[in-house]
């Protein structure tokens, strides 16, 4: 009699990653630390489900320092990489927490898990993604873990805010003067001898000049900068030479007189005074009184004709129209931001006068209905312009187009047969929601483009627009006359290099005052 020898099935291996996290570096330097521990619970799990196929892989998936709150974590990222090559196929975390605090992050990951047929496990707490029941426990778990840091979030503002009422230093960057001692408990400011008498000299060249850019110019020339420090990492930072923003920032950082600000409150600090306090009132009345910034409504009442308009061209930046009074009368003049902010020697424009400007801009469009040549030139940039913003419409509406089939394709397959619940419910929604979007900026994508199909520019629209200029002009307010050329002219660039003027003018604009002048229905 012969006998049948008994085989056993084979068990199919289950690969398992191990994936942990700890939200700060906080003792991670130890010999055995939180990952280490949270790695021993996972190891041990796989170790009880060894019976079951279960293999623990040697890839350390560990993130130290990193917040729950999103997924921009190194470890994190070559998981699911490796999971979307086919090398994992289970997940083991301590706590759900570790893997993510964020509802919706979680669910994005989920949705790859099941994308992939990854399972998921938590050795603290037990439950079963394949089931509706294990979905519902886990996505109660992880709303409990975000609100955990929600509240986390609120519990460290107010204990910043308590800190800062106590006068406590609570981080940030480092500023000029002071250095920072984190040999305690917890880090402190300690003066910089050398940087706070730079400090020192920087408040009283304010007070002998009265006005930042002076100051700048000089700071530049002594070739003194801002704040140079280094990161945990030991990466530079900082450095930059002084500008007028950094120079007001560093006059009114009331750090230096001993203070703390949160909010809107001042508060005693612990740490040492480098300016005396009287010094630094005197900077911020100063500063005040020097500060001309009378809203919004009031910034252009001395018609300002190309306010917004004129650029700097070697530099690039706009040039902001300003005055200055002098026995009774106003002078006003343009002024490149860059030389505002840098001195007059790192702009070859500097300043220009207003009116001499305004005057050369407006006679230029008045010479274009006389003058045949600047019609022709007019019309060829009008063209250009419009044939860049034409181009630019099309591909976008061919990106949509694209992304809509994408969906529709999607929606298709996760609506293609079986329950529609759990994570691909929520990305069936997502995607309705993201085919509204793309069919409603395609609609106005088209109706762009067809009206930029209804808007291009021969000579003789533009001898028609501007054929009345002069008698148009002549009857408008100086207010009425700045949003005339805000409408007609896109931009004016000067050269202070060459002395070059280029005017570029808006097409519909002018399109439609052609319209208007030949009596045709806009």
């Amino acid at each position: 009699m012969i006998r049948k020898a008994n085989s056993k099935p084979t068990v199919p291996t289950v690969r398992c990653a191990i994936y942990t996290r700890k939200s700060t570096d906080e003792g991670l330097d130890q010999e055995f630390n939180s990952l280490d521990a949270q790695r021993e619970s996972g190891e041990a799990f796989i170790a009880s489900q060894r019976g079951a196929g279960w293999v623990c892989l040697s890839e350390r998936y560990d993130d130290g320092g990193f917040t729950g709150g999103n997924m921009d974590r190194p470890a994190l990222k070559r998981l699911l990489a490796d999971i979307d090559a086919g090398k994992v196929d289970c997940v083991v975390v301590y706590k759900v927490d570790r893997l993510s605090r964020s509802l919706l992050d979680f669910a994005k990951i989920m949705e790859v898990f099941d994308q992939k047929k990854v399972s998921f496990v938590s050795v603290t707490q037990q439950f079963n993604t394949a089931t509706s029941m294990g979905r519902l426990v886990l996505n109660v778990l992880l709303s409990f873990a975000q609100f955990e840091r929600e509240i986390i979030g609120e519990r460290i503002r107010d204990k910043i805010a308590a800190n800062r009422r106590k006068g406590k230093w609570t981080g940030g960057t480092p500023i000029l003067g002071y250095d920072v001692d984190r040999s305690g408990g917890r880090p402190k400011l300690v003066v910089n001898a050398a940087e706070a008498a730079r400090v020192r000299e920087v408040f009283r060249l304010y007070l002998e000049h009265g006005s930042l850019l002076p100051v700048v110019e000089e700071l530049v020339r002594r070739g003194w900068s801002n704040k140079t420090w280094r990161t945990k990492a030991g990466e530079p930072k900082g450095g930059q030479p002084f500008d007028r923003g950094t120079l007001h920032a560093l006059l009114t950082n009331p750090l230096y007189a001993g203070k703390l600000r949160h909010k809107a409150n001042v508060y005693d600090g612990e740490h040492e005074a480098i300016v005396d306090p009287l010094v630094f009132e005197q900077v911020q009345k100063r500063l005040q009184e020097n500060c001309r910034c009378g809203g919004v409504g009031v910034r252009n009442r001395y018609g300002a004709l190309l306010k917004r308009l004129l650029y700097c061209k070697p530099c690039g930046h706009t040039m902001v129209h300003n005055f200055t009074g002098r026995n009774g009368k106003h002078y006003r003049y343009y002024t490149c931001t860059h030389a505002i902010k840098s001195g007059r020697k790192s702009c070859p424009t500097g300043s220009l006068p207003a009116a001499e400007i305004e005057r050369w801009v407006v006679d230029k469009i008045r010479g274009i209905a006389r003058d045949r040549k600047l019609q022709a030139e007019v019309a060829r940039q009008a063209k250009k312009l419009a044939g860049a913003g034409l181009k630019d419409l099309e591909t976008e509406a061919a990106g949509l187009r694209r992304d809509l089939a994408r969906y529709h394709a999607e929606l298709r397959k996760r609506t293609a047969g079986g329950p529609v619940r759990g994570v691909k419910a929520t990305r069936i929604a997502d995607l309705h929601g993201l085919i509204a979007q793309a069919d409603s900026r395609l609609a106005e994508v088209r109706v762009q483009l067809e009206q930029q199909e209804h808007t291009r520019i021969e000579e003789h629209d533009v001898l028609a627009a501007f054929v009345d200029f002069d008698s148009v002009w002549n009857a408008l307010s100086p207010r009425e006359q700045a949003q005339l050329l805000a409408l007609l002219v896109e931009r004016v660039e000067f050269d202070g290099a060459t002395s070059e003027i280029a005017i570029t003018f808006h097409p519909t604009t002018i399109k439609t005052l052609a319209k208007e002048q030949r009596g045709e229905t806009v």
